[in-house]
């Protein structure tokens, strides 16, 4: 089996139109197609839905539900809250500032830019909760080559110690000290 891309990603909304708007102000997403049903049609349970699909670019298409009859939306507790989290790509520095510009001035609170080395971003989080990122791209080919060279020996000593390798720790090493 060959998967050719991801279909759709999909999460949970509060509100499908807020959510439809606001990620059209501030990430440019084009609103694609809403499907709503009274029933689940993969389980027939009774349990009405607005699923909302939205063009995230290149084909890639980022989805929400808004389910009135279940439960107040939550999140994972034992999970730190920046771990879960959808990154786009954008195309330059530029762009990421100007964005970074326009949820500040919405009172949206941004961390950043990070410098990841091999890309920089800025982080926020949707009327949902849900962390997003807005990443540029910064490696370089030789980069790349370093880190693909040692990427299963570092997987490897995480599985056996469960501590952080220091294979790739050049990338990190002005924040960090």
């Amino acid at each position: 089996m060959a998967i050719q891309k991801i279909h759709h990603v999909a999460y949970r909304c509060m509100d499908a139109k807020e959510t439809v708007e606001w990620y059209g102000k501030y990430l440019d997403m084009d609103f694609v197609l809403a499907i709503a049903e009274n029933e689940v049609p993969s389980t027939k349970a009774p349990d009405p839905y607005m699923h909302v699909f939205l063009d995230a670019g290149a084909g890639n298409i980022l989805a929400f539900f808004e389910l009135p009859n279940s439960p107040e939306m939550g999140r994972d507790e034992n999970t730190p809250s920046w771990v879960q989290h959808i990154a786009f790509q954008i195309e330059t520095m530029d762009e990421l500032l100007s964005i970074k510009s326009k949820l500040e001035a919405d009172d949206i609170h941004v961390v950043g830019p990070t410098n990841h080395t091999i890309f920089q971003s800025i982080y926020f989080f949707d009327p949902n909760g849900h962390r997003l990122e807005l990443a540029v791209n910064t490696n370089t080919p030789e980069m790349d080559r370093k880190l693909d060279d040692v990427k299963w020996d570092m997987l490897n000593e995480w599985a056996e110690t469960k501590r952080a390798p220091d294979h790739a720790k050049w990338m990190h090493e002005q924040e960090l000290s």
